[in-house]
């Protein structure tokens, strides 16, 4: 209890400060690229600085497909990741496997919280920038408890 004030500092210090890694497995990069790009501006959110790297990064966004081949190496990547570390499913392939999942299918991973914890889901084929956008919010509020933006709900016709 008597640590509970320091708790909110470093929990909004981290929320504030997230730093996604580079990688991308798919058309969902793109969106994903177009986000860090200055027309929506990540830096306003504090997630604006793409780390080359698993040990400069706490978030991993995983943007695309999985193959089958490319899921030990993902796995080795957030291996390599610092406590705390989180996870942003951002597509329907991270979520699903999306157009992929039919009968017979052996090659594609149906969702990346088959071997990852997922924190976050950004559904969409690809999701738009906002989307991800939004999917950061959301992981914020995670770690804080609270929304430091409110909520739009969307115009009616």
């Amino acid at each position: 209890m008597r640590f509970a004030a320091l708790d909110k500092l470093l929990a909004l210090g981290r929320a504030n400060s997230l730093w996604p890694m580079t990688f991308g497995l798919a058309c969902c990069a793109i969106e994903m690229m177009a986000t860090g790009a200055s027309r929506f501006d990540l830096d306003r959110f504090g997630a604006g600085v793409f780390r080359p790297a698993p040990r400069q990064s706490d978030v991993m966004i995983v943007a695309g497909t999985i193959s089958k081949k490319m899921a030990p190496a993902i796995a080795t990547l957030y291996d390599q990741m610092p406590e705390p570390k989180w996870v942003v499913a951002m597509g329907n392939c991270a979520i699903s496997g999306g157009p992929f999942v039919f009968e017979g299918q052996y090659g594609i991973v149906e969702g990346a919280d088959k071997f990852l914890p997922v924190d976050v889901y950004i559904p969409g084929c690809p999701p738009r920038p906002e989307a991800l956008i939004e999917g950061l919010l959301q992981l914020e509020e995670k770690i804080t408890g609270s929304r430091r933006f409110p909520r739009v709900e969307p115009q009616r016709a």
